[in-house]
């Protein structure tokens, strides 16, 4: 028997967006004497905070700005429930997300459970291509009997085991690596499992620049995840293996396309290497294509840009830790 469910979300500046999760996170399809809903604001200095105070049902809990992990952890320390939902200030759960979410959780072995994404945002080509990408990787969570990769966009945990194993990691300061480096954490105290049926809307960023900058700097904190979690860099259930490979590819055609500028090499090498990184991304451009025909023709080029971007990324993560080592 499930007891009180504790629903936290935490959030910075995000403006409009709130309330429409806020209205879907009240119009749940779960007993309303079985769930509290906690926003924690990460310091916010816009109207925020001011348009969560209206909602009678919620609560307000708020913290100087310190990142997610820190809002998180401080919703689950003031939360009632033996369950632990997240979800984002940006994300608008679909009506049975909480029945769903915890349904898993009434075998005893479950200590964590995933949900997914569907896109609210489809009217820019950018959304949808950053859907159609988590929608692949969610394909493959679909098939696992067990997975070691839990978003916070829609987690569940069991409280009990989310404090023995103290909650985020503080030291990410932004939303980058701190979900993944929980769920590896996890790992060893129980199953986590994906629960497709748990879905929420959500808005990716709907510009080139904006999915880019996202790349980047997951690119660069998945450096210091992988520092804490090296047994992980090319074993968990969530990145294919494919992907490695296109970076790599992308990373060695740019550092040949360099040697080539400079006359060190013949630009016949660099361009080889575009090529096979090329036709690594048709595979998924042509399924892209069958459902998006304009999204399609263009997903080969977006796919190197990100490839390139999130590699970028990475270089950068690994000077900032020998830097640090250094000091």
């Amino acid at each position: 028997m499930l007891k009180l469910i504790s629903v936290i979300i935490p959030f910075y500046n995000t403006g409009n967006k709130i309330e429409r999760c806020a209205n879907a996170l009240l119009n749940q399809s779960y007993p309303k004497n079985e769930y509290e809903i906690i926003f924690v604001d990460d310091g916010s200095n816009d109207d925020t905070a001011e348009i969560i105070s209206k909602f009678k049902k919620i609560r307000l809990i708020k913290q100087i700005h310190k990142g997610p992990a820190v809002a998180r952890n401080l919703g689950v320390k003031n939360s009632k429930g033996q369950i632990i939902l997240f979800t984002d200030a940006d994300c608008i759960p679909d009506k049975i997300w909480i029945k769903n979410m915890v349904e898993p959780f009434k075998n005893k072995e479950v200590i964590g459970v995933s949900g997914t994404y569907k896109t609210f945002n489809k009217n820019s080509l950018i959304a949808r291509f950053a859907g159609y990408e988590i929608e692949e990787r969610h394909r493959k969570l679909k098939k696992q009997e067990q997975i070691d990769f839990i978003g916070t966009f829609s987690a569940a945990f069991r409280k009990s085991v989310f404090l023995m194993a103290n909650g985020f990691d503080e030291s990410f300061p932004t939303a980058s690596g701190e979900d993944p480096e929980l769920s590896f954490r996890l790992e060893k105290f129980g199953k986590m499992i994906f629960q497709p049926k748990a879905f929420v809307y959500h808005f990716h960023p709907n510009t080139l620049y904006n999915f880019l900058r996202q790349k980047f700097y997951r690119g660069y904190w998945r450096v210091f995840l992988y520092k804490k979690h090296k047994h992980k860099i090319f074993k968990h259930s969530y990145t294919p293996k494919s992907l490695f490979i296109e970076e790599a590819l992308i990373g060695i055609a740019t550092l040949l396309f360099l040697l080539s500028f400079f006359k060190l090499l013949p630009f016949f090498y660099p361009t080889l290497f575009f090529v096979i990184a090329f036709l690594f991304t048709l595979p998924f451009s042509l399924s892209v294509f069958i459902k998006d025909k304009p999204l399609g023709l263009i997903s080969p080029f977006i796919i190197i840009l990100r490839n390139f971007i999130t590699g970028l990324g990475i270089i950068c993560g690994i000077l900032s830790a020998l830097l640090k080592k250094i000091k």
